[in-house]
């Protein structure tokens, strides 16, 4: 399940990939703070998921799923399955808690098949429905189908894979009861609040986004393939995440006839990657330091995408969206090297 549920873009995608996860992987963070703390931070977790279970509207049972997907022990009635589902069922959830129940699912016919099928009837607009699907079929080596799948992806309207949302459902719930002193760190209760939360959405199911830019390099030399690459690229590059922001920019610098395109993609590239390292710094930053951690958890509750919640973050924390002219990514062998989730 871990193949298809997070991404490790190779290239210039994972200038993006591996600062990022470091920021927000709560497993990386706790052991610096000592076995006790990671003990209680855990039991911590157990506790709001037993208070969560107890709520009946949706966004609180996403939050509560969120939180009891990465335990293990759980009761029936707490456990991930039991509670995405309860969310599901819940009116008004949306598509966020359908997306999350992807998830819910066995090794062996992960993603969750029944959630694709609806989420393809009910959410057919959105492109990371499509390239979640396109993965599938492209590794069970259905060639037409997986074209097809790229197709529909290219023609959406939008790319969203729930990743804000569920922040924000994750937001709203860490603050239902108060930390206990064990797991406090410098920032208090906001960074206790702003680490099991982003720490806990970077679960989120999402598309193996390689595979489409795989398929769109070796097609480049079909012209209909070229232009559905390249359409899918201007619509990723309005994505809800940054990594499928930089896929599309990369689709559109790599495949574009226009070299004034191709600057601009490269440009902004640039750009996004520097605002995904000063992101990753300030939630590194965010147990420590109360401002940067009232600052994510603001973002996070005021809803909008991945990408829409890290840009408000940064003018909140006065960091400039646009690279100074002598900053560079790191390379991508120095971003290779990090240890993988």
């Amino acid at each position: 399940m871990r193949r298809w549920h997070h991404l490790a873009l190779a290239g210039a995608l994972s200038l993006l990939a591996a600062p990022a996860l470091a920021a927000v992987n709560a497993n990386d963070a706790v052991p610096n703070a000592g076995a006790a703390r990671a003990q209680a931070l855990t039991g911590f977790q157990h506790d709001l998921v037993s208070v969560l279970a107890l709520r009946a509207t949706a966004t609180p049972l996403l939050g509560a799923a969120l939180l009891a997907r990465p335990l293990t022990g759980q009761p029936k009635t707490t456990s991930f399955h039991t509670l995405v589902n309860r969310a599901v069922a819940t009116e008004g959830s949306g598509a966020a808690a359908q997306w999350l129940r992807l998830a819910d699912c066995e090794r062996a016919e992960c993603p969750n098949p029944g959630a694709l099928h609806k989420l393809a009837e009910t959410d057919a607009d959105n492109a990371a429905v499509w390239l979640l699907k396109f993965d599938l079929d492209s590794r069970d080596l259905k060639a037409k189908t997986a074209r097809a799948d790229l197709a529909k992806a290219a023609a959406a309207t939008h790319y969203d894979d729930y990743a804000g949302a569920s922040l924000t459902a994750l937001v709203g719930v860490v603050d239902a009861l108060p930390p206990p002193p064990a797991t406090l760190s410098a920032s208090g209760a906001l960074g206790v609040q702003a680490l099991i939360a982003l720490g806990n959405a970077r679960l989120q199911p999402r598309p193996v986004l390689p595979v489409a830019a795989q398929w769109c390099k070796g097609h480049s030399g079909d012209a209909t393939a070229k232009a559905d690459c390249l359409r899918l690229g201007q619509l990723l590059a309005w994505g809800s995440s940054p990594l499928a922001r930089s896929l599309g920019l990369h689709l559109i610098a790599t495949l574009s006839d226009d070299p004034a395109a191709v600057s601009k993609a490269q440009g902004e590239a640039r750009d996004l990657a520097w605002q995904v390292h000063n992101h990753a710094q300030l939630a590194l930053a965010a147990p420590d330091d109360a401002a940067t951690a009232q600052a994510l958890l603001a973002a996070a509750r005021a809803g909008g995408t991945e990408m829409s919640q890290l840009q408000a973050v940064l003018r909140a924390r006065g960091v400039s969206p646009t690279a100074p002219g002598s900053w560079q990514p790191a390379s991508p062998a120095a971003s290779a090297s990090t240890p993988s989730p």
